[in-house]
């Protein structure tokens, strides 16, 4: 007989990492002590718990044990900052499991 009801489940959940920063000087012939102009990292997706009402069962996080979001871009030199990530990894558990 095959179980079809999982009651519990193991998954690994993890926001994505903000981009590195960039280190770089500006440098001009006449501009004196050009300065730092290296630009920020972008901020890393977010992943969302959202409850859906119509499951029962944690039967799909059997098959899908890891939800990782993407991670943000590095910064770049003429003060260029990373991009942000927008897309969020969202995680649907049922109602009555979580």
């Amino acid at each position: 007989m095959i179980n079809l009801f999982i009651d519990k489940a193991r998954i690994f959940v993890k926001s994505g990492n903000g981009g590195n920063g960039a280190v770089s000087f500006r440098r001009e012939k006449y501009v004196p002590a050009g300065g730092p102009d290296g630009g920020d990292g972008g901020n890393g997706a977010s992943v969302i718990f959202e409850v859906d009402l119509g499951l029962r069962t944690l039967m799909d996080f059997k098959y899908q044990r890891k939800y990782v979001a993407e991670h943000g871009e590095d910064g770049s030199k003429k003060r260029k900052a990373g991009r942000e990530r927008q897309a969020e990894k969202t995680v649907r558990p049922a109602v009555d499991r979580l």
